[in-house]
Order: C-alpha cells, then structure tokens, then sequence
C-alpha cells in the first residue's frame, strides 16, 4: 500500500471517484493505473495524460453500448483510436477554472479483449498489443483480492475503537500491517526464488500469529 484516500461513509466525497482523485499525486510519470468500467470518464483519462501516466479501464456502460469500431482510425481487428470531445456539461467536483483547462477533445484507444471492450491511453498496437494489455488489465483482480485481504483476512471490515481519532489511527495500523506482511511474503519469495504472488497471504499472517513475539 503506497497510499490511501480517507473521506465519510455517505454523502459528499464518499464516492471512489472523489477518493482517486485525491490519490492521483502518488501517481508517477509512466506508470499505468488499471480500473474497472467505474473510472474511465473524460476528465480522468485528461488528468491521466496531462501527468504522463497511462490508464487501462473496462469501458463503462453507456460508451460501451454506443462503441463502434467502424469509427475512427482502424488498428487491427476491433481495436481503433477515437477522438472524444469534453462534455459540455460541468461536473460539480470540478471548478469553472479546472473545467476551462481541461481539453476540448482527447485521443483515446478502444479494444475488444477477453470479451470486454476496453479503453486506454496507450495508443500504439506495436508497442502496447492487446495481447499485452489483456494480459495486463488481468492482474486487476489482484486488487480485489487484496482489498478482501485487508477486510476479511486482518479483520478490518469491523473497527473497534469508537471515536473518528482512533479509528483514523485503526485503519493506519491495518494498511501498515498489511505493508509489512507483504514486505515478509517478498522476502520470503526472493529467498525461494518464487514469485510474491505465488505465497498465500493468509497462511503467512497465520504463520506470523503462530510465531511465539519477544517482549521488549
């Protein structure tokens, strides 16, 4: 865990889209943020490419119904690139000033892989195919598996401390555990000469309680 975005249970800045946002900053020049069919709007794909970081999305449900690889310029088999125009309508987490800035249109790239239809910054079929990037957009699951990892196998989707303080300082804790466990598991693996994700995140926390601690 690299970073994380904390905002209320309900209501405004609860949504995921708000927290990405605040998360973006953590992102660096050429790295490529994966996401489900949630997170490829407009103005993400335009802050994806003003910072120099690439995106792999699931397209989201209208745009996929309305996909149509007859359009614009042809790649290959049901691959293409799409010039998308800035909606007109503002959202409301965007200021005039952030919406006046945003480009009038942005070059995208529209695939079907897997059975899904994606959309990427990466817009070149040489150097990104979509043998690549299907292969790619796969190790998304890791991230729910890592999220069910966190909730359920280190207990998190329950807090127990009882004032918004603590239970900010609750969270820390789990994420910095969750770290260090992982830090143990690369470890672990590099001794071995096997790869991290090949190691039961599970087992190892189990191991790790079975191990008598040292009082200091």
């Amino acid at each position: 865990v690299l970073d994380a975005a904390l905002g209320p249970c309900a209501g405004k800045g609860s949504d995921e889209q708000t927290l990405l946002r605040e998360l973006l900053d953590s992102l660096q020049s050429g790295e490529i943020l994966l996401g489900d069919a949630f997170y490829a709007t407009y103005f993400l794909l335009c802050e994806l490419v003003r910072g120099g970081v690439d995106g792999v999305f699931e397209q989201y449900g209208a745009r996929k119904r309305s996909t149509d690889f007859r359009l614009g310029e042809r790649l290959g088999a049901r691959d293409h690139l799409i010039v998308l125009s800035k909606p007109k309508k503002r959202p409301d987490w965007m200021s005039p000033e952030e919406y006046a800035q945003a480009p009038a249109t942005l070059t995208v790239r529209e695939f079907q892989a897997g059975g899904k239809i994606m959309v990427t910054t990466l817009l070149c079929p040489k150097a990104t195919p979509k043998s690549m990037l299907k292969v790619l957009y796969r190790q998304r699951w890791h991230v729910e598996l890592d999220l069910r990892n966190l909730k359920t196998t280190l207990g998190m989707e329950h807090l127990r401390c009882k004032t918004p303080a603590m239970a900010l300082k609750e969270l820390w804790v789990y994420l910095l555990a969750y770290t260090l466990i992982r830090l143990l598991m690369s470890q672990a693996a590099l001794l071995a000469d096997q790869i991290p994700r090949q190691l039961s995140f599970k087992h190892v926390v189990q191991m790790w309680c079975c191990v008598p601690q040292c009082g200091g």
